[in-house]
């Protein structure tokens, strides 16, 4: 196929609909962390801290969804959101770092996704592990590379191969709750109550599950990322509001009903994934089965959204002169190729790490929430500029002055992405520096491309904190204070 340094308003950009947009959004938050939630609260916190961690991030999230919302209706002139309300905001170095971030987040999480289909496999294949295995990395990079050239394939075909496969995965977990809710246990549900076998104050157990919950609901902004796609602009917002609050109820249910099956001990024992498990003990083999099943089809489509997602950042920076050029590319059927392959590499990367760590699901899980971070509290707080009437609108005038909902909103969410930061602690924030600081590398080379000074004083300051931290990151790790 032909290449060209397609710009963001191709010809060919195939147009979704509402219908289409919601099933990315909720094809890209139903993935690999909700068959891993049984056993991810358990771990920290009994029943009732899951209830408040719920409450907690369902607002948070929602917030933040009213945010994208908002802001897709204010500023439509932005594309691919959470970079572009970086880059608006803040300027260009800040929405650089945020468009890295959110695109590393991106194939970070691509790589939970692989290791939970090979631990799922190995209750049958023991030489797979909990996916962390030699055997398991070669096939996990394999499944990389296939799903590549599936996406070189076409925009279009992936995003109706998504939609299909975002119906399909939802049946299995719907049963899921069904089944648990009707089988619960009031004796075993009163039990698990508390969380008195942990150690710790509520408040401590409900800050130990903040990054599972921002993991499984990271795709909340699906639909605001390919806005350029959108065939109405009103529908992004829509879209994203629909699919959140589908999902959150969906996410909640399986989490509160787990309780009521087993002992919360037995289920932070469980191998992931926990809801097999879960079903399991209740049912006998074949909910195993059923739900391992659902797990394979549900992790696919993710995968496949979000390999959209994280490849149509970086093409619309490298648009917008923000990366270098060579990312621009795409084919004549609005395909990315470029940034697809550097996609996948990254992912492919961090799947030869997780060889290396204690946990290999958990800290894919938890350093993909920690990269996102700081591309949403950027969004969030750029949706308080613009609720306050700070900066320039669409047409380059001043942004017309938000209601008091609208800044109330957009200040919501600024404080949860915050918290979020200090919920994920020190070691996140530090080992999230070692993978931005390096990135500047590709700042410099499109800067060095359009002829232009690197940094400007303001961020040459932002880059030195990002290499002391990275250097901190570094260290921290080779002496064996923090692990992954």
């Amino acid at each position: 196929m032909a290449h060209t340094d397609a710009a963001v308003k191709s010809p060919h950009a195939a147009k979704l609909a509402f219908w289409t947009l919601t099933s990315m959004v909720v094809g890209s938050m139903v993935g690999a962390g909700v068959f891993s939630l049984p056993r991810r609260f358990a771990q920290e916190t009994g029943v009732a801290g899951a209830l408040i961690s719920w409450a907690i991030a369902g607002t948070g999230m929602l917030m933040l969804a009213f945010v994208f919302q908002r802001l897709a209706l204010r500023r439509p002139d932005l594309d691919a959101g959470v970079y572009a309300y970086a880059k608006a905001g803040f300027g260009e170095y800040p929405g650089f770092f945020s468009a890295f971030g959110y695109w590393a987040s991106a194939c970070v999480g691509n790589v939970t996704y692989w290791v939970l289909i090979m631990s799922t496999a190995g209750a049958l294949v023991p030489a797979l592990g909990d996916g962390d295995t030699v055997l398991a990395i070669v096939l996990s990079s394999a499944g990389l590379w296939g799903f590549f050239l599936l996406i070189r394939q076409g925009v279009k075909e992936a995003a109706a191969i998504n939609r299909i496969v975002t119906v399909a995965k939802l049946v299995p977990i719907i049963v899921f709750v069904l089944i648990a809710a009707f089988l619960l246990d009031p004796k075993v549900f009163a039990e698990n109550w508390g969380g008195a076998d942990y150690a710790g104050s509520l408040f401590s157990q409900v800050r130990g599950t903040m990054l599972a919950t921002v993991f499984v609901f990271l795709g909340v902004e699906g639909a605001s990322v390919y806005s350029r796609h959108a065939r109405r602009r009103e529908d992004v917002g829509k879209a994203t509001v629909t699919g959140f609050l589908a999902v959150f109820a969906i996410f909640a249910s399986v989490t509160i009903v787990s309780y009521g099956i087993m002992p919360m001990a037995e289920i932070a024992e469980l191998r992931q994934p926990s809801m097999a498990g879960v079903l399991e003990y209740a049912v006998g083999t074949w909910g195993m089965v059923f739900v391992s099943i659902g797990l394979v089809v549900s992790v696919l489509g993710a995968y496949l959204a979000w390999t959209l997602m994280a490849a149509e950042v970086l093409f619309v920076a490298a648009g917008d002169r923000d990366m270098p050029r060579f990312l621009s590319r795409a084919t004549a059927a609005d395909v990315p190729v470029p940034a697809l392959v550097m996609t996948t590499a990254l992912s492919q990367v961090v799947l030869v790490v997780t060889y290396f760590s204690e946990d290999a699901f958990n800290f894919a899980l938890d350093l993909t929430s920690a990269l996102t971070l700081i591309p949403f509290l950027l969004a969030a707080v750029f949706a308080v500029k613009v609720a306050a009437g700070r900066g320039a609108g669409p047409d380059g005038g001043a942004v017309a002055r938000g209601s008091g909902g609208e800044m109330t909103i957009a200040v919501l969410a600024t404080v949860y992405t915050a918290f979020l930061l200090y919920a994920a602690g020190l070691k996140f924030v530090l080992v999230s520096l070692v993978v931005y600081a390096p990135a500047t590398i590709l700042f410099a080379m499109a800067r060095r491309e359009q002829g232009r000074r690197v940094f400007s004083p303001g961020e040459a300051v932002l880059f030195a904190v990002s290499i002391i931290g990275a250097a901190v990151g570094v260290v921290a790790l080779a002496a064996g204070w923090i692990s992954i």
